[in-house]
């Protein structure tokens, strides 16, 4: 099986070979269209800025590809949040997969931004949480999150609910980091590689 991980302007990508590796699979880094075509897998993993990772994306002509993509695409943090249709942060268009909207989390009553650590995920749906508990905790480190909707698979409640996970077809994304999160992580980047 190939599983090609998106190379683009953001961070976190060398954690997800990492992960991969400790669950007994191969990762290929690339920005290579045809190599991102022809994989069984995608991940489209990323922490950074919106506008500046789409910029970037739409340089190399990765919108597109991604856009247009047929496998299993996995979206993580930013990923997950690029994959929406419009972000708040830096007032970005994105690329649409999902038809929701991503929103800073709001600051008036002296909430902590970003949200950073663990915490729980509910009402899970998708072949994506096989073997995973409702109620599980999973790591978390962003500023900003989509809203809930018909794409929503997993939420967790910080500040308000939002979409812990999405799914539209055979695109995937979830805001925590699997990477980050222990068996349950794992657990869900095996669900995903043996999606289909």
């Amino acid at each position: 099986m190939t599983i090609a991980i998106v190379q683009y302007n953001a961070g976190n990508v060398q954690s997800v070979l990492f992960a991969l590796k400790r669950i007994g699979a191969e990762g290929i880094l690339t920005d290579d269209a045809e190599i991102l075509q022809k994989a069984d897998r995608v991940i489209f993993p990323g922490v950074g800025e919106a506008s500046s990772a789409m910029n970037y994306l739409k340089s190399k002509g990765l919108d597109k590809v991604i856009s247009s993509l047929t496998q299993p695409v996995l979206g993580i943090c930013l990923g997950l949040q690029l994959l929406c249709k419009h972000s708040e942060e830096g007032n970005t268009e994105c690329l649409g997969i999902f038809d929701l909207s991503v929103k800073k989390f709001p600051t008036d009553k002296g909430n902590k931004v970003p949200h950073v650590g663990w915490n729980s995920i509910e009402n899970l749906q998708t072949e994506l949480f096989r073997n995973v508990a409702n109620g599980s905790y999973v790591y978390y480190v962003h500023s900003y999150y989509a809203e809930l909707g018909s794409a929503t698979t997993a939420q967790t409640t910080y500040i308000l609910p939002f979409s812990a996970a999405l799914q539209y077809k055979n695109f995937y994304a979830v805001q925590f980091h699997p990477e980050k999160s222990s068996n349950v992580g794992e657990e869900v980047l095996k669900n995903f590689l043996q999606k289909g």
